[in-house]
């Protein structure tokens, strides 16, 4: 659904595209390109966003403009930032700052510093992203909103450096600045912090005020995912499992939707994309027809003033011989005329009738990749899920197995509780679910390794989903350290070399 409100702005910044390419007006074809590539972003499709990015970069090269190159290279770097390739996004966001700075361009030189510091507080490097946040700081005095942002950042800061206190002092003064400005998205991502760090200073009743006072502001999905999180550790923290159990099972169903919603994402720019190629086709054809039109006048004309020069030398000369001698040549370049458009027509579309039988089965390849990976999404969210809640679980009969005095009934719970962990059933369900998936996989796997038992194979299988050593574990009700002793055993039972990775290895099968 999201695809189809991009069509109509995809389709116009594609003929402006055109447009200005054939006027040569090269300010206005990068526009059209890097908004192009900033559509492709808000679709989910980083792949196709990079692309027209790198395009509207090599025309603000060319252009020799340091502004159309400062803008498309902040585009990039965001989209880095995104992808959490950070290195990268570091790397074009300094080169955009330098830029600011040899321009002394100080609104840009802010913003720059102010993504910077940013970058450098997800990475975890705090001094260097303290020196950006007092720059951004010190260049966004008249911007309010972008220096509620510094702020925001230098806080956050201060938070992960281990200063809750000042963290607390400066979040809590700028969530009353957002909340009086009407800034809903900064409102949200200031509350998260206040609820991790009343959360840190055991202010358990703040720190669920602040998170519902950013789930009340409707966060995005990955928002929410955070701020569950947050509550999940509250209520754990409050001896509250039930509700921490129900923030679990609100992380999963969020993340679930995300993936929902970027599988149909994918399957609708695929759409998208094709609708895009058959239109350049379209006009790449009415192209052709005009351009054939234009012949056809042209021979036309030249035929007719080759009938009037002809006729009037008839009449000069009055011979019936050369006038005969010319008919017989008009025809036959007609013939010659008609053969050659023939062989054109024909040839035309035996192009067309390929490319259309290449854009079906590319189309048909694409709509089965989809389906498994859809599948596959599915078989690891519910092993994350029984995962997640067998180490809850776990968690939770160790807590109380290290109560005192342990009482009829508290043991009664216990034993409940141990009941709910992952059975044998679950793993031939889920087995069974995976064999109609990956069956490919399975079969190369026994073909290559005829040694393995049932147990290697089901362990392989989790880590062909690409779970981690502590999910593993879970599901298979071992500890993390008796998780990594089976792998080294299968591994070498296998026979492979020791730096070899196991997950590549499944995956190359």
């Amino acid at each position: 659904m999201l695809a189809k409100k991009f069509v109509p702005a995809i389709t116009l910044l594609t003929e402006a595209q055109h447009l200005s390419g054939e006027k040569h007006w090269q300010k206005q074809l990068f526009l059209a390109t890097n908004n192009i590539g900033l559509t492709y972003y808000f679709m989910l499709d980083y792949g196709e966003a990079l692309r027209n990015f790198l395009a509207a970069y090599n025309i603000a090269m060319e252009e020799k403009d340091a502004t159309l190159e400062m803008t498309v290279l902040n585009n990039i770097a965001i989209l880095y930032s995104k992808e959490k390739n950070f290195d990268k996004a570091t790397e074009y966001f300094l080169k955009t700052y330098n830029i600011a700075k040899e321009k002394n361009d100080k609104i840009r030189i802010g913003i720059y510093a102010l993504n910077l510091g940013i970058v450098h507080n997800e990475m975890h490097e705090l001094e260097k992203a303290r020196e950006y946040l007092r720059e951004a700081t010190a260049y966004l005095q008249h911007d309010a909103r972008r220096l509620l942002s510094a702020q925001y950042s230098y806080a956050q800061n201060q938070f992960q450096q281990g200063n809750t206190a000042e963290a607390d002092q400066l979040a809590t003064k700028l969530f009353a600045t957002a909340r009086d400005s009407g800034y809903r998205d900064e409102q949200i991502t200031i509350s998260t912090l206040l609820a991790s760090v009343k959360l840190k200073e055991n202010n358990l009743d703040q720190a669920i005020f602040y998170a519902n006072e950013a789930l009340a502001r409707s966060p995005n999905l990955e928002e929410k995912i955070e701020l569950h999180q947050t509550l999940s550790d509250i209520h754990f923290k409050n001896h509250a499992y039930a509700l921490a159990l129900a923030d679990k099972d609100s992380i999963l169903r969020f993340r679930d939707s995300i993936n929902i919603i970027k599988n149909g994402q994918q399957f609708e720019n695929s759409k998208l994309k094709f609708e895009l190629l058959n239109s350049k086709h379209t006009l790449s054809l009415n192209e052709a027809q005009l351009s054939s039109q234009r012949r056809l006048l042209y021979t036309a004309l030249a035929f007719i003033a080759t009938i009037i020069a002809f006729f009037i030398w008839l009449m000069r000369i009055k011979t019936v011989e050369n006038r005969q001698k010319a008919v017989i040549a008009e025809r036959s370049h007609k013939i010659m005329a008609l053969e050659f458009e023939n062989e054109k027509s024909q040839k035309l579309l035996l192009e067309e009738q390929l490319k259309e039988k290449e854009t079906a089965a590319l189309l048909e390849q694409e709509r089965l990749k989809n389906e498994i990976e859809i599948r596959n999404r599915k078989l690891s969210a519910k092993a994350l899920y029984l995962s997640g809640r067998n180490e809850l679980i776990d968690e939770i009969i160790t807590t109380l197995s290290k109560m005192p005095d342990l009482s009829k009934d508290s043991s009664r719970h216990i034993s409940q509780l141990k009941s709910y962990l992952r059975t044998d059933d679950e793993w031939d369900d889920f087995s069974t679910h995976f064999q109609e998936v990956n069956q490919g996989f399975l079969n190369a796997l026994r073909q290559n390794h005829s040694n393995l038992t049932s147990n290697d194979v089901r362990f392989l299988s989790y880590i062909y989903m690409n779970l981690n050593t502590k999910e593993i574990a879970s599901l298979l009700n071992i500890t993390p350290e008796g998780c990594r002793k089976r792998k080294e055993r299968i591994t070498k039972k296998m026979q492979l070399a020791d730096n070899t990775s196991l997950f590549e290895y499944l995956s190359g099968l």
